[in-house]
């Protein structure tokens, strides 16, 4: 189902003039209001006025995390603190937290890119959704909450905690849709088998993940262990939140709500844009938030833009799954591997567990790679140890021939890595960064 089937539709001609007229009308907001753009602006030797056509955005400064840090709390405000109707900010876990104000306006906006969201998951006011991101400061718990609330489905506001807690919610209240972090639907998926609990026994339907990277081989675990659709979705504090980019029934890439941001892709080394279907980083621009417009922000994220038309009819151009962050990558010499990628060998190898740790480490100077992997507690007990090694071996040759990276893999009890709590989680420890 298409929710604003005039906006995801529009013919590209149609939808490059409202782009354009919207960045031309959030330059000159930016330039009059937030003085970091207008010494941006200047430094870089352009003004707002400069920009008569969409390729003119490249002309335009970057702006980065550490600009945002640098803005605390409020600096990066387009509109006076009266007008903004709530806070939210990100966790500041390496660094102040960032925070983002929004107008009334943008909570519309924002709940009508949510609603897109669902609506194309073919979700209606019929639907019980439950949504399993933490509320708070988090985007995800109220970003999904008020899109539910626009399509005018019933909406669960769970939160993350207790898996039984739950599971149980999620049985006696008849959930048809759950939207949490994938890691997150791992672990309910998990406590269900736990509970002896069969998923024929819930009513869910469909399952709305994102907030991290994930590989397509969860994606088909998600949904055998849960007998649900399984949909990416995209987004982030500093953009507005989930709500970005999201997948249709087709699978084939998230389209990007580019009525509300630009995108673009560019070479982490050169900043140069890359040509359609090459890899490089996501750069948003915001042309219709009021309270925290963004030019041109580097998200970190690796993803590739696609153009070609989607099977269910929309117009808007797509971004593959985010294949990882810049600051997750794990750069081994020459090799970069994303923890994504490792997701998709463990999952691959019969009797380990989905959970998964990468410890990087330096000895004598050369850096050193262990991937720390749960045995899986259905294990079959004859052959045990046989088949352990078998599995492990199993890992690290797939590290090697698949991603090209000599690893040491290790075996770990069942439940002895850290399950997600609230927010995402994260897979990766750098001893060299200690």
């Amino acid at each position: 189902m298409i929710w604003n089937e005039k906006q995801e539709t529009m013919a590209r001609d149609d939808l490059a003039q409202v782009q354009l007229e919207r960045l031309q009308a959030t330059l000159n907001r930016v330039e009059r209001n937030v003085a970091f753009y207008r010494q941006a602006f200047l430094a870089q030797g352009v003004k707002s006025g400069d920009v008569e056509r969409l390729a003119d955005l490249a002309r335009l400064p970057f702006t980065t995390k550490e600009d945002l840090r640098r803005s605390y709390p409020y600096d990066m405000f387009a509109v006076p603190l009266r007008d903004i109707v709530r806070i939210q900010s990100t966790s500041g876990t390496t660094g102040k937290p960032i925070v983002v104000g929004y107008t009334r306006n943008d909570i519309r906006m924002w709940s009508d890119c949510v609603a897109r969201v669902l609506a194309a998951g073919g979700l209606t006011d019929h639907d019980v959704v439950q949504v399993a991101f933490p509320y708070g400061l988090f985007t995800g718990g109220l970003g999904f909450h008020y899109g539910a609330e626009k399509i005018g489905a019933s909406v669960i506001p769970a939160s993350a905690g207790s898996l039984e807690k739950q599971i149980l919610i999620m049985r006696d209240f008849k959930t048809t849709a759950l939207a949490c972090t994938p890691s997150y639907a791992l672990a309910l998926a998990m406590a269900l088998e736990e509970l002896g609990i069969h998923p024929e026994e819930l009513f869910l339907r469909n399952g709305f993940f994102g907030a991290e990277p994930w590989s397509e081989s969860l994606r088909g675990s998600l949904e055998e262990k849960l007998h649900i659709t399984a949909l990416d979705n995209y987004g982030l504090t500093e953009v507005v939140g989930p709500g970005v980019s999201f997948e249709c029934d087709a699978k084939a890439g998230l389209h990007v709500n580019e009525d509300h941001f630009i995108v673009e892709a560019i070479d982490q080394k050169t900043l140069a844009p890359v040509p359609r279907g090459s890899e490089g980083e996501l750069v948003f621009t915001t042309i219709t938030k009021e309270g925290f417009p963004l030019i041109r922000y580097r998200t970190g994220d690796i993803g590739v833009l696609m153009g070609e038309p989607c099977a269910c009819g929309r117009t808007l151009v797509r971004m593959s799954r985010i294949r990882g962050r810049i600051d997750d990558m794990i750069i081994m010499g020459a090799v970069k591997v994303f923890p994504s990628q490792v997701e998709e060998i463990v999952l691959g190898v019969q009797g380990l567990a989905p959970h998964f740790e990468i410890v990087v480490d330096r000895e004598a100077g050369i850096d050193t790679l262990e991937v720390r992997v749960e045995i899986s507690e259905t294990m079959p007990e004859l052959d045990e140890m046989k088949s352990l090694e078998q599995a492990k071996a199993r890992v690290a040759q797939k590290l090697d021939t698949v991603l090209g990276v000599k690893a040491k893999v290790t075996l770990v009890e069942p439940k002895s890595i850290a399950r997600p709590g609230e927010g995402k989680i994260r897979r990766v420890v750098d001893r060299r960064r200690i």
